[in-house]
């Protein structure tokens, strides 16, 4: 009896959140961001002060997911990334709110975003001022995460490209590792568990667990750009062994035979499908 209430609650609270969201993002793309636009001196002020709304957001609604019971959640070595700058931020991707949770913890947080998302009008706005990167030209991709990185910031991919589904051997795309070897960039590791799985790609949000999810966002140590460049190792040689070392770090749990056989050669996006 108590876990059906428990259980109905948790269905409420999530539709509730995801409203919240959904107004959320209309508020940001119709309001905020036009106000941003309009008032700032240049684009990169208002793309900094874009992000700095977007964390303070998604802290609040992280904390609302938390106090209705829609999850719980805890997230481990934030401070270290108070730190980072010229930085690639890589984590797996288990659920939907990963890219929340991660960036409530980022003032700056620059993201490769795929190119649906900027033709959605309710976050074509949101997306656009805030300076995030679309993927829909390869060959322009590269030198404009490299002109972000050069400016010191942090840029988040997803380098499964999508969400992971459970019991399914994940694979990396090589996107990541090509950006991170051509720039010569430091990579922070963020490795996400849910327990039990919730929001993943093959069910729907209301589908919810018959316990309360929990998810741990651990922020791991960096790998140096020195460990895998240099002046011997061809680019694309170093980009298959990072891939393979980021594969150990993202999937510790994983055999490494399982993830050597990736050889997708896609960029990698945060993605909501």
């Amino acid at each position: 009896m108590w876990q059906s209430l428990s259980k109905g609650w948790r269905i409420l609270a999530t539709g509730f959140c995801f409203s919240l969201f959904g107004l959320g993002a209309l508020c940001l793309t119709f309001i905020v961001c036009p106000v941003m636009t309009f008032s700032a001196r240049d684009a990169r002020e208002r793309e900094n002060r874009v992000q700095r709304i977007i964390q303070r957001t998604f802290t609040a609604f992280c904390l609302t997911m938390k106090y209705t019971g829609a999850i719980n959640f805890r997230i481990s070595g934030a401070d270290a990334l108070k730190d980072d700058k010229n930085c690639l931020i890589l984590a797996n991707h288990p659920s939907l709110i990963d890219y929340v949770l991660i960036a409530s913890q980022l003032p700056q947080c620059d993201c490769l975003v795929k190119a649906a998302i900027w033709r959605n009008p309710f976050m074509k706005g949101i997306v656009k001022a805030a300076g995030y990167i679309p993927n829909n030209n390869p060959d322009d991709l590269l030198s404009r995460c490299g002109e972000r990185l050069s400016q010191g910031n942090v840029l988040l991919i997803f380098p499964e490209g999508t969400r992971s589904k459970p019991g399914i051997t994940p694979n990396l795309q090589r996107g990541a590792s090509q950006i991170a070897v051509r720039t010569k960039t430091d990579i922070r590791i963020i490795h996400i568990t849910v327990t039990p799985s919730f929001l993943t790609k093959e069910k729907k949000w209301y589908q919810v667990p018959d316990i309360r999810p929990f998810f741990h966002v651990e922020v791991k140590g960096k790998i140096a750009a020195s460990e895998f460049t240099g002046s011997d190792v061809a680019e694309p040689t170093a980009a298959r062994r990072l891939n393979r070392r980021l594969a150990t770090e993202l999937f510790p749990n994983t055999e490494n035979s399982k993830h050597q056989h990736s050889t997708k050669e896609g960029y990698c996006e945060y993605t909501t499908k």
